[in-house]
């Protein structure tokens, strides 16, 4: 029997959703609540990859059990064992052939930044000291992502990848009332390893004019780093949607 769970999770205190050896991970504290919950040894498959400090408030990943007859008890054990920054939301049943990973083909991600400091936020948010931001030169940054395909200028060095494309289909900066907070919104059917911390970095570097506009699309045309890279904090990077063909059934 194959089952799927929806979590939420805060990454503060962990080293990114993969399993190390040395570091304790999303995947590794929730493999080990299993063990404790059901006495068996369950491997996990999640839907991507978060980088350490990065946080989700909707993920999934599937797992595989001989029998479950109450995925209601067995999720209630499951946030009774696990530490206060992971929430198993729902484990619902799913095909044998459904995958956590493969079958996604739409993930979204916010970043937020704030003016302010806050001492009750900023784990949650990137605290930016240094003045306002043009928002009109960050989406003007942020639409130009949407005329390419591929995205080696986004991808951290050493990544072993198969291709850099990905299908980005939104990317847009918001301002709050009080212009106190940025907000910024992405979607693709896939990401690269800190591609989106490297994308608002290049984002914040065209509003403070240490990067052109210019400058990002030559990078983009031809595949290459763009000087002055930046990977902005992981505290403000949330993944917030994941969509497959039957989403239906996992969120209604």
């Amino acid at each position: 029997m194959r089952f799927f769970a929806n979590i939420s999770y805060n990454g503060t205190n962990f080293a990114g959703w993969q399993k190390q050896d040395n570091a304790m991970t999303i995947q590794q504290s929730i493999e080990e609540a299993f063990f404790l919950a059901t006495k068996e040894k369950i491997s996990i498959v999640g839907c991507g990859r978060t980088d350490t400090g990065v946080h989700a408030s909707d993920y999934f990943f599937h797992f595989d059990m001989l029998e479950l007859t109450d995925p209601g008890f067995l999720r209630m054990k499951l946030n009774h064992i696990l530490s206060d920054d992971i929430s198993i939301n729902k484990i619902i049943e799913v095909g044998p052939e459904a995958h956590a990973r493969f079958d996604a083909f739409k993930r979204s991600y916010t970043y937020h930044l704030s003016f302010e400091r806050d001492p009750f936020l900023n784990s949650f948010e990137w605290y930016y000291p240094y003045g306002s931001l043009d928002l009109n030169l960050l989406n003007l940054a942020a639409e130009l992502l949407l005329k390419y395909k591929s995205f080696y200028p986004f991808c951290k060095s050493k990544t072993q990848v198969k291709t850099m494309d990905c299908e980005l289909t939104e990317a847009y900066w918001e301002v709050n009332e009080n212009s106190t907070k940025l907000r910024f919104h992405i979607t693709a059917n896939r990401f690269l390893r800190g591609m989106v911390r490297l994308i608002v970095g290049m984002c914040i570097n065209v509003a403070t004019k240490k990067v052109s506009l210019d400058q990002v699309k030559i990078a983009l045309n031809k595949q290459e780093r763009i000087d002055k890279s930046y990977s902005v904090p992981a505290s403000g990077l949330f993944l917030v949607n994941i969509e497959y063909p039957y989403s239906s059934l996992l969120k209604g």
